[in-house]
């Protein structure tokens, strides 16, 4: 771990105020009587103290453990470094990001190359790192363990999602280094075995560059078109040749395992000795322990192809011959436990001479019953009884005839009378005679209407008169004329002795009039007496 010792803090502002008063002296204000403090700034303390460690600490390198790892939108990266007693917060450019060997994940032990300066907004020190790198190989293996157990709770190490190895592919995608001896070997074993074309997409196997690089040429692989100008390969061998855990890393890398777990072509992964083993071996189709392997699991032996073909042409001719000679005593042995010929067709042929011998009598017999039958048949049918038939059915047909006759005279006699009625009916007299019975027709319905709507109207009017009644026995008005009186005052109704008391004018309302009671009685005008015929209070 490194450690760096920081000045006090009273140290560092006598230095950045040596600093000001050197350089800048208009900075810095009067000192106020009695006092010897030099007095500042935030921004002016704030740049003293950046200076100062920028300056102490102009490029360092930390060792520690990943803590919390943040990934901004912007793309820089912030995380903290730390022990068992402190914490750095650092800060990775989106820039130099990108170019990292190994990207940082919390937990891992690292170490870390950068230098120290200040963030005057949160007035905070930090770490730029420059590089990153783990610290030693146990932290290699810590990290690699950790992105194995990932992987396999996503099921990419699932036996049940590896694809079959095609038999005998017809183009060979190979991704590794085109000068090294990996692909000179993995080229001369498929020569040696079974030539097939081979397509190589050149990657960096080891260094910053391998994992985007090989992730790149598996995903490309994949892109390509079916029988296309560039076809696209039926297997892929990512190779590489043996090394540390360091040159090996590439291959451990999270992107290059996805991208073999999501190749649709079948992959064999061939990277390092028998004794290396990389991420990409967990998710690949297969394992090969060496790139020469590889070449041996893609192809089979030509010449073990061909050897295998004689001797199967050679067991086919062996079992097609036995087959033949085997066929051909069976039916030697069936064709001597078979009668000859001419004893097959001895019965057929004496029934022949049979059926042949009864031909000409069965025929003369036949011709016989029907020339009888025939005899028969045209008995009935000489002239003499052709002509009485005729005559009965021409003594018939002038029947009939004769009632069609009369059927249709009949028929047209009533047409005829129809008609002469429908035509007495179109004079003017019948016009007329329609007309008066339309007419009265039209004077009946006419008549009937008028009763009913007069019916109607009566029992309406009755309805009417009959509301008009029930209005006036619960209005107030015949209630007064059952002896009962309204107390008014002015327009409004007392109902209670509160009221009353409190009115300034009363009045009674009887059933024909309405009179003032108490001091009103006096000062109203006296009422005109009743028209003649009509019952007044007033009266003697």
């Amino acid at each position: 771990m490194f450690i760096a010792a920081f000045p006090p803090v009273w140290g560092v502002l006598s230095w950045a105020g040596r600093h000001h008063k050197s350089d800048d002296m208009d900075l810095l204000e009067d000192d106020q009587p009695g006092r010897n403090e030099p007095e500042y700034t935030v921004s002016e303390i704030s740049g003293a103290v950046k200076r100062t460690i920028e300056g102490e600490f102009g490029r360092v390198r930390i060792k520690g453990e990943v803590g919390r790892v943040m990934i901004a939108r912007s793309g820089h990266v912030y995380l903290d470094l730390k022990d068992d007693r402190a914490v750095l917060a650092s800060i990775i450019w989106k820039g130099q990001a990108a170019k990292l060997a190994v990207q940082p994940e919390e937990g891992m032990e690292v170490v870390a190359i950068g230098k120290l300066t200040t963030f005057p907004g949160q007035s905070k020190y930090q770490m730029v790192i420059e590089d990153i790198r783990p610290a030693g190989v146990g932290a290699l293996m810590a990290m690699l363990e950790k992105r194995k157990k990932a992987l396999e709770a996503e099921g990419l190490f699932d036996p049940a999602r590896k694809k079959p190895i095609p038999y005998l592919p017809e183009i060979i995608g190979v991704v590794t280094s085109p000068q090294g001896a990996v692909i000179r070997d993995i080229l001369h074993r498929l020569r040696d075995r079974f030539p097939r074309k081979v397509l190589i997409w050149p990657v960096a196997v080891q260094g910053e560059g391998c994992a985007p690089q090989v992730t790149a040429a598996i995903e490309g692989f994949n892109a390509m078109t079916p029988g296309g100008a560039l076809p696209r390969p039926d297997l892929i061998i990512v190779a590489r040749g043996g090394g540390s855990i360091e040159d090996l890393w590439g291959f451990n890398e999270e992107s290059v395992a996805r991208a073999a777990a999501a190749s649709d072509i079948p992959l064999i992964s061939a990277v390092g000795h028998e004794t290396d083993t990389t991420l990409i071996d967990y998710v690949s189709d297969i394992r090969a322990p060496t790139p020469t392997a590889a070449a041996e699991i893609a192809v089979p032996v030509r010449l073990d192809l061909l050897a295998g073909v004689d001797s199967y042409g050679a067991r086919m001719a062996q079992a097609l011959s036995g087959a033949v000679s085997a066929r051909k005593q069976r039916l030697a042995d069936l064709s001597r436990a078979l009668p000859r010929a001419g004893e097959l067709t001895q019965i057929a042929r004496q029934r022949y001479d049979i059926a042949g011998s009864r031909l000409d009598t069965s025929l003369k017999a036949g011709t016989a019953a029907k020339r009888l039958a025939f005899e028969k048949a045209a008995a009935p049918l000489r002239p003499s009884i052709l002509a009485r038939q005729g005559d009965r059915m021409q003594a018939r047909l002038d029947q009939i005839a004769g009632r069609l006759d009369i059927a249709l005279d009949r028929r047209a006699e009533r047409s005829r009378a129809k008609f002469d009625r429908i035509a007495a009916g179109l004079t003017t007299k019948g016009i007329a005679r329609n007309l008066s019975s339309e007419r009265d027709r039209l004077s009946r319905t006419t008549r009937a209407a008028s009763q009913v709507a007069g019916a109607q109207v009566r029992a309406w009017r009755d309805h009417l008169e009959k509301l008009d009644r029930l209005r006036e026995t619960l209005g107030y008005q015949a209630t007064l004329e059952r002896g009962y009186a309204v107390v008014w005052d002015g327009d409004t109704v007392v109902t209670d002795s509160k009221a009353a008391k409190k009115a300034t004018m009363l009045e009674v309302q009887f059933k024909d009039a309405r009179i003032p009671v108490g001091a009103a009685a006096k000062a109203a005008p006296k009422p005109k007496p009743p028209k003649s015929g009509q019952p007044s209070l007033f009266d003697d």
